[in-house]
């Protein structure tokens, strides 16, 4: 979707902003952007739009290099979110969000619909807040409404630059959450730059860590907490992950004994006893079987925290729980696999180590 191939950014004063930095972004991944101060993460997302060219290398989208295309449709299909948030004060909500679908001559129908499903969408009652002005709203509401209208005119690609930085830590949590859900529903390429680990490893499908405009380390939050490539990304995560922040996906255990396909469930052809996990022909979860009988049981999601999965367990009495991605079954989690991960971790931290 979003390709860097060998990009350098030097400013006229000598400065290397990027250096030889290749990445691959992939259609409606989430990637987030993190680093210290100076490192090069905002620079690299402005070039995605050419809010800054860079010095030398390619940057593509869809394979088509963005020097291509018109740098006005470029713009249009890229949404933009700053943490300044950036209304125009003298405009109503509705209007805000009007500005780049008329930009691009929709239909006056079309914008009205589109503003209101966006609206509803992150909770927001389009006949109460439509005609607001900015400064009528908090600052977590005008964050709602600078996202949405990135939204508006359906981009492909949302560029989302420390969007939550500003805000109270309840707001921030619940547009991180509300971020988390409408990704969920909408599936576009979100790059997303952040100081704030947690933020990154909570939102990230990737997370890409940045030092002095060259790329650390690219991974998905568990294996950057488990598997650091080096000090300097043990040193940027801290020590305050604990064993219980792991996710699931990370530990669940891919033995799929205890997994039957729905054609074997039906023909018969397993043990009476015992509990099972019943598919379908693309690995979706269909329901459950314990010693012949069915029931929908309990599941977890791969992106679950531990500490999120043991509170599920303990209002089941089941023994074991399909681990879904999406609807695929991609594992099952058990009690015991988890008390021998944490006790694994726990003897590490205290040096000890079997041979």
């Amino acid at each position: 979707m979003i390709e860097f191939k060998n990009v350098n950014k030097v400013y006229p004063d000598g400065t290397e902003a990027i250096k030889d930095f290749s990445l691959e972004i992939k259609e409606g991944e989430l990637m987030t952007l993190i680093g210290p101060s100076g490192c090069g993460k905002t620079t690299t997302m402005k070039m995605i739009n050419r809010l800054i060219d860079p010095t030398s290398g390619s940057i593509y989208i869809n394979g088509k290099a963005i020097t291509d295309y018109n740098i006005h449709e470029l713009r249009w299909n890229i949404g933009y979110v700053l943490q300044q948030i950036a209304l125009f004060p003298h405009m109503s909500i509705a209007e805000n969000i009007a500005v780049v679908p008329e930009m691009k001559k929709w239909k006056k129908q079309e914008i009205v619909s589109r503003s209101h499903d966006l609206l509803d969408m992150v909770g927001l009652d389009p006949s109460t807040f439509g005609n607001r002005m900015p400064g009528e709203l908090s600052g977590g509401q005008q964050q709602r409404i600078g996202v949405i209208r990135a939204l508006a005119a359906d981009p492909d690609i949302i560029l989302m630059d420390e969007p939550f930085s500003a805000l109270d830590p309840i707001s921030r949590e619940q547009l991180q959450n509300d971020i988390q859900q409408l990704q969920k529903e909408i599936k576009k390429t979100i790059v997303f730059v952040t100081h704030d680990m947690d933020e990154a490893l909570k939102l990230g499908d990737r997370i890409c860590l940045m030092k002095d405009g060259s790329m650390v380390q690219v991974d998905q939050a568990e294996q950057l907490i488990m598997n650091p490539a080096n000090d300097f990304v043990k040193d940027f995560l801290g020590n305050k992950k604990s064993p219980w922040e792991t996710t699931v996906g990370s530990i669940v255990d891919q033995q799929m004994d205890a997994i039957i396909t729905k054609s074997i469930y039906e023909s018969q052809t397993f043990p009476s006893q015992g509990t099972y996990i019943v598919v379908d022909e693309h690995s979706d979860y269909v329901d459950m079987v314990r010693n012949g009988s069915v029931f929908h049981g309990k599941t977890v999601r791969h992106d679950m925290t531990l500490s999120q999965a043991v509170e599920l367990l303990q209002e089941s009495d089941q023994l074991l729980f399909p681990v879904l991605d999406k609807q695929q079954v991609v594992g099952i989690l058990t009690y015991p696999q988890i008390v021998a991960y944490l006790k694994s971790k726990t003897a590490i931290e205290n040096g000890v180590t079997h041979q």
